[in-house]
């Protein structure tokens, strides 16, 4: 590897190499070794169509700075990649592809022809979300990688289906389901995303029988009364005790049903009458299986009404909902309609308001399953970070129903249950079914609905390793050590996750869950297509380069908690390995040792980076193994480029450029390089590529940063007294510095500095300090203040006053004079703005964005105001 570094650092230049330099290398590989602690990150597979975008960027960001620090510390750490099949979305995109070239459905192909477009489709692009995760430094062992319909994992996933269905864990039955009109599809209760929509609460007539009486029911759901077969109400309500038993009229279908009594019923809603549609709501079935009441089905597969709706058959849902509200006032039976917001079901995929529908459906009984998934959880042998989401999960798990796993698809698992068409035998088996096992026919035909696509990711942490085969790698590296993810997937993947690997493994499936939150736009808003303001984290790479994106994602961000990103982030972050490469070029340029041990003797400012550096490289361990990465990431950068650069090197400049003082320069240069070297390690789970291309510009051991050995706290490098002695110096450094940018003097200008202290021993050790960084001329010691201090500027701080006569450099009656105008320009411009806030019409008319930016405004004049009148005091 080249030993030079170039003027200037272009990460398009150096990031490629160094990927396939590490690749190459077989750095990434993680083998069994007895020898070694494991440590394992199961990746949470992206689609296998799928597109980079910055939600993946942020999550495999964390994931790899996880890994190649303990890869670091000595462990052998697999972080395991793969795609997922994404059974719906994939699907799909395919359908959708063949519309548009061919003008061709799914159907006119068939199944077996589809599926080979579905697979043709997968090897196009199924790769390209992993060259994506490379470029981003994704230090994944690719020899590993998986796909959740290989052959593998397709094993464990009928391996898993038999098992449980022999237990009576999985069971086929008619049940209310959650369908999608326009995916065709059935959900999980964890795929519908509810939302408040304004509706419509409408109150209708039900004639009782043999009576001039009749209940009035409310309901949001006109145009499923069809399929009513009773109404009910709450049994302690006086108003209807009477009629509990006796039968009413269903309006237009003049049809009988009965009238019942059901604690379900809140008597304080709507009239405390509900008309009950088992078939199309999950409660009125739960009611209907109660009271025995009949199922009628009102809609077919796409929402349209079926033939049980009577006069209303082949409408749309929202067609029949306004016939059969126009039938309804016509006939009489309409009382009143009120407005009503309510809680809506939608397709996650699509957004389709989902059609409670009872179907034939594959489920697993959720409640033998839940409660081992509790167990480990409630006992610690899970850890949730932050800790509140054990609360989301938990409170999900005590409330969850039966798990709908079936799909109406032809892209994923498909169900391993076989239909004898000779006697109606089902089989399930973990192999074909050829020969029926009950009366030996072989019209055999296998079931066409698939699994749910996460029932095979459930498995993931346990597949991936080879189970059910009890390979080495399952033995060492199962349970895994941490899941990163983000928020919106504990029920849909974690949930599942963990009671699979407690029901087929006996043991958790990892043993933390560190969730992050999305990353979102500057004003804070989710990134979408609808908003435009998604965010290609490619682009990014390929203008700033993967460091830069990848500090950018981190900087700031704390568990559980969404983060902001705007380019000028990344700027910052493109700026922040700038200042590093050129303090690292101007190092190397000074270079002339070959080996970075720490010398004996050491100077004071030397015992004080190394005891920065100390306390650094513990705070920063620390911070990781908390998954505390934001604020790990801050406490590097102050590092760097305070205490490092602009301190640090500016204070040692004259010892490496005084090529006399041999011994003094070489000392020099080994604390520098050894304290860059040590922090570019601390760095480079963060900034694998500029950190791997300094390290190899330096004195080093081994072939590459990303196995060298992680940085450890040495307690022979605690030089607390001198360190402290140091910082009270940097503190009047400081102040001198800020007052002579308050009256605009330039650091070309020296000035005398006369300090008066107690700790003159002190600050006479680091003379050199102000002379570089406060631009004193001299530095007088004085043991008194000095007669002449009034005409002086003077600064207080905690080790000493520092006199300066100022007048020498300055025309006092100029300066006043230039801030007094810069005064009267800020006032005005605050005047201007004020003025703007002040008029109501402006404020009201005005987008809240454009208000909220004059706002802005006047805060940073107010502030630049106060600034002024500061300097103007320090003039006095």
């Amino acid at each position: 590897m080249a030993n030079e570094l170039p003027k200037t650092y272009d990460p398009s230049a150096v990031e490629d190499k160094l990927y396939q330099f590490w690749n190459d290398s077989g750095f990434f590989n993680a083998e069994v070794d007895e020898n070694k602690k494991p440590f394992t990150i199961v990746i949470p597979p992206p689609n296998v169509t799928g597109q980079l975008h910055m939600g993946h960027a942020f999550d495999e960001t964390l994931q790899d700075i996880l890994i190649r620090t303990k890869r670091m510390q000595g462990y052998s750490a697999l972080w395991m990649p793969g795609t997922d099949h994404a059974g719906i979305a994939t699907q799909i995109k395919v359908e959708e592809n063949l519309r548009v070239n061919e003008g061709k459905t799914r159907y006119d192909l068939g199944r077996e022809e589809f599926l080979k477009r579905v697979w043709d489709w997968k090897h196009q692009y199924g790769n390209r979300i992993i060259s994506q995760l490379k470029k981003l430094g994704s230090s994944c062992d690719w020899r590993r990688e998986r796909f959740t319909m290989d052959e593998g994992c397709s094993k464990a996933v009928k391996e898993v289906f038999v098992n449980l269905y022999e237990k009576g864990l999985i069971y086929k039955g008619s049940r209310i389901i959650n369908w999608c009109p326009h995916c065709a599809t059935a959900l999980s209760d964890a795929e519908v995303e509810y939302e408040t929509q304004p509706g419509k609460l409408w109150h209708i007539k039900y004639p009782i029988k043999d009576s001039d009486e009749y209940l009035v029911v409310a309901t949001t759901r006109p145009e499923t009364f069809m399929g009513d077969t009773g109404v009910a109400v709450n049994p302690n309500d006086e108003r209807y005790k009477h009629l509990v038993g006796k039968t009413c009229i269903l309006p237009i279908m003049n049809r009988e049903i009965p009238i019942f009594a059901d604690d379900y019923v809140d008597m304080e809603f709507g009239t405390g009458c509900v008309k009950t549609t088992p078939c199309h709501d999950p409660n009125d079935f739960e009611m209907g299986q109660r009271h025995n009441l009949e199922q009628i089905l009102v809609f077919n597969e796409d929402a349209t009404v079926n033939e049980n709706g009577g006069k209303y058959q082949d409408l749309d849902r929202y067609e029949c909902r306004k016939a059969v509200l126009r039938d309804l006032e016509e006939g009489g039976y309409l009382v009143k309609t009120e407005d009503h917001e309510h809680n809506v079901g939608t397709c996650y995929r699509c957004g389709t308001t989902v059609e409670p529908m009872t179907s034939a459906q594959w489920f697993v009984k959720m409640a033998p399953l839940a409660k081992p998934a509790m167990d480990v959880v409630h006992d610690g042998r899970v850890k949730f970070v932050p800790g509140r989401f054990a609360n989301t999960y938990l409170r999900w798990m005590e409330n969850v129903h039966d798990w709908c796993i079936s799909r109406q698809l032809w892209w994923g698992h498909r169900i391993p249950a076989y239909y004898c068409e000779d006697c109606g035998e089902m089989t399930v088996a973990k192999e074909d079914v050829t020969v029926c096992p009950k009366c030996g026919g072989t019209h055999i035909h296998q079931e066409e609905d698939v699994l749910d696509t996460w029932f095979s990711s459930a498995l993931w942490p346990f597949s991936t390793l080879g189970w059910p085969e009890k390979t080495r790698e399952l033995d060492y590296f199962y349970p895994t050590s941490v899941l990163v993810t983000g928020y919106d997937i504990i029920f849909f993947w974690v949930a599942r996750m963990i009671f699979s690997g407690m029901e087929q493994m006996h043991e958790e499936p990892f043993k933390t869950v560190y969730i992050h939150g999305l990353v979102r736009d500057a004003q804070g808003r989710k990134m979408s297509k609808s908003l435009g303001n998604g965010i290609d984290p490619l682009e990014i790479i390929e203008q700033y380069g993967a460091d830069a994106l990848r500090f950018t994602l981190v900087t700031g961000n704390s568990p559980g908690n969404d983060m902001r990103f705007s380019t000028e982030k990344v700027e910052a972050s493109r700026n922040f390995a700038n200042k590093i490469w050129n303090a690292s070029r101007f190092i190397q340029m000074n270079l002339t040792i070959d080996n970075a041990e720490l010398p004996a003797d050491l100077a004071l400012e030397d015992k004080w980076i190394l005891h920065k550096y100390n306390e650094l490289v513990k705070a920063v361990t620390e911070n990781i193994d908390k998954y505390e990465l934001g604020i790990a990431v801050q406490k590097l950068y102050d590092f760097i480029w305070d205490n490092f650069c602009d301190w640090y090197i500016e204070i040692v400049k004259p010892r490496l450029q005084n090529h006399d003082d041999v011994a003094a320069n070489e000392r020099a240069q080994k604390v520098l390089c050894y304290v860059l070297r040590g922090t570019m390690q601390l760095l480079h789970p963060f900034m694998p590529f500029i950190t791997e291309s300094i390290w190899q510009a330096l004195p080093h051991e081994g072939p590459s940063i990303m196995v060298s050995k992680w940085p450890e706290y040495q307690t022979e490098l605690c030089f607390a007294a001198e360190a402290e002695q140091v910082e009270t110096m940097m503190d009047t450094i400081r102040a001198i510095r800020a007052r002579r940018a308050e009256m605009n003097v330039p650091p070309s200008k020296r000035a005398q500095v006369i300090l008066l202290t107690d700790e003159r021993a002190a600050y006479e050790a680091g003379i050199l300090f102000f002379s570089k960084l406060a631009y004193a001329s001299e530095v007088i010691f004085a043991d008194a203040m000095p007669e002449n201090a009034d005409s002086m500027v003077s600064v207080v701080t905690k080790g000493a006053t520092a006199y300066m006569p100022m007048g020498e450099l300055i025309d006092f009656e100029k300066e006043r004079e230039r801030l007094n105008k810069e005064k009267a320009k800020v006032q005005k411009d605050l005047d201007f703005v004020n003025k703007k806030l002040n008029n109501p019409g402006f404020v009201a008319k005005a987008p809240a964005a454009v208000v909220e930016q004059e706002r802005e405004k006047v805060a940073k004049l107010e502030e630049l105001m106060a600034k002024l009148d500061a300097s103007l005091a320090a003039l006095k």
